[in-house]
């Protein structure tokens, strides 16, 4: 499967796996159902990846097993530093320091404590694989491997639709960089996977103390 074609079936798994849940019956269903397909989107996407054999240019170099864990685990902290930094930039900008987007997710997640796979697991994967290595590997085909991260760190911070476009434009293109630098996906997802978890943890936590 060409770079090209594997990106649009990438993509349209994550639309398929994105708008599901609106067709659900009640909100409890398309919570529910939200879990599911983005578990299950993530798991294809995984299958998808490990079956294609054309690689980024970027991705011909190795990468130690450990290198690619030792800078996945550096990024969850990197991302985190880098967030509050950008957070603390948008509120001198007269940007509300709340995060819509985290709010409605916590909030799903004391109702529905499943909802928590979706928004730990099986979202920042489905991510990756759509922002970095679809979208970066599409222009990437075409030698465009900077407009490509660029465009895809775009894309990212339109898609999570809470205003904070300069936060999450920071954070695709960090995790970009992270990618790029270890030429495997795998050191962006842990980086995303654990900044995501550890977000999510500290915020149940606050609001299980109040």
């Amino acid at each position: 499967m060409s770079l090209r074609k594997y990106s649009l079936v990438t993509i349209l798994i994550y639309i398929v796996a994105f708008f599901a849940p609106v067709f659900a019956p009640t909100r409890q269903a398309s919570t529910t159902t939200t879990t599911v397909t983005y578990l299950l989107g993530a798991c294809l996407m995984i299958l998808l990846y490990l079956r294609q054999t054309n690689k980024l240019t970027f991705e011909r170099k190795e990468s130690a097993f450990f290198l690619t864990l030792f800078w996945g685990i550096i990024g969850i902290f990197l991302a985190i530093f880098l967030q509050t930094i950008m957070m603390q930039i948008e509120q001198f900008l007269g940007q509300p320091i709340e995060s819509q987007n985290t709010q409605n997710i916590i909030h799903l997640v004391l109702r529905h404590p499943l909802f928590a796979l979706a928004a730990m697991i099986g979202g920042p994967i489905m991510e990756e694989f759509v922002f970095r290595r679809a979208f970066i590997g599409f222009f990437d085909s075409y030698s465009y491997t900077w407009f490509g991260i660029i465009f895809s760190s775009l894309v990212f911070a339109l898609v999570h639709q809470d205003g904070h476009l300069l936060l999450y434009f920071m954070l695709g293109f960090f995790f970009c960089l992270l990618y790029k630098k270890t030429g495997k996906i795998w050191t962006s997802m842990i980086s995303h996977v654990g900044m995501n978890s550890l977000v999510i943890i500290v915020n149940l936590i606050l609001a299980a103390s109040n």
